[in-house]
């Protein structure tokens, strides 16, 4: 069985920094020793344009990885993968994955494609990250169904906590009939604002919500010109600017996600006969 981590960032809400979280982190593990694949689940390909990679027209996404399982040929995932200076691999993605999610539709086993696409190559990874879309449509289905964990990113705003019902009860659905290894990894803060209590009162709504069953992390990721700045450029906030507050705050996470299993086998209950 492979040791290989599967991770979806995932919120049906947009604008709550999953491209980010994604490319920050998988750079942050990378940093701790980890080999990393990162999945751009996105059609729009917001994770791909992050990285610096802008034409990618005529390059193969994972839209041809789905459309050569989806008709049962050969998955030349090799072709596929792009080899960042960052130290982190990246599945790339554009609009042809939007094509996709039609042909999903009529497909066998059709919530376990990308599954069956990511099989082959998990081995060599000890972290696959998956940036999902902002929607919970057949592409992310099939995100969740092939995860171990989702991190929920959540932005620090009003009614931030009731947002995540939808997604929740999505996340429920697809470990109780597709995947029983689907676990809430947890609850990440993002785009804070630290002049203001609005991430204080957005933290306490969560934890008065979901608190005694989601893990929410202890790292909060600061609202800050920079990591625009290094989307922009193609960069990690840490190629960009290392000793920025957010480069920080992202290798604190890193370690927050290492530790994931282990908090939960220490919290598992005992069980007696």
């Amino acid at each position: 069985m492979s040791n290989c981590k599967v991770i979806a960032i995932a919120n049906q809400k947009g604008g709550v920094g999953k491209t980010t979280t994604t490319f920050n982190l998988g750079v942050a593990l990378s940093k701790l020793g980890h080999k990393v694949l990162l999945v751009d689940c996105d059609p729009q390909g917001d994770l791909t344009t992050c990285m610096g990679y802008y034409e990618t027209d005529n390059i193969p996404t994972l839209a041809n990885l789905m459309e050569q399982s989806i008709n049962d040929k050969p998955i030349k995932t090799d072709k596929v993968i792009l080899h960042h200076e960052e130290n982190v691999d990246l599945i790339p993605s554009n609009l042809d994955l939007s094509a996709i999610s039609f042909t999903l539709i009529n497909a066998i086993s059709r919530e376990r494609v990308m599954a069956n696409c990511l099989k082959d190559i998990k081995d060599n990874y000890d972290y696959v990250i998956i940036d999902c879309n902002p929607s919970l449509d057949m592409i992310t289905l099939n995100a969740l169904s092939c995860a171990d964990k989702v991190i929920i990113p959540v932005q620090t705003q009003y009614l931030a906590a009731r947002n995540m019902t939808q997604l929740l009860g999505t996340v429920g659905r697809i470990k109780r009939q597709i995947n029983p290894n689907l676990n809430v990894g947890g609850i990440l803060l993002t785009l804070v604002d630290g002049r203001t209590n609005l991430s204080k009162e957005t933290k306490l709504a969560l934890q008065e919500n979901y608190g005694s069953v989601i893990k929410i992390f202890d790292t909060q990721i600061s609202n800050t010109v920079k990591v625009a700045e290094a989307t922009k450029e193609g960069k990690s906030i840490f190629a960009y600017d290392k000793n920025n507050r957010v480069a920080e705050a992202y290798l604190l996470f890193a370690r927050e996600v290492e530790n994931i299993d282990k908090e939960r086998k220490q919290n598992a209950p005992t069980i007696t006969r």
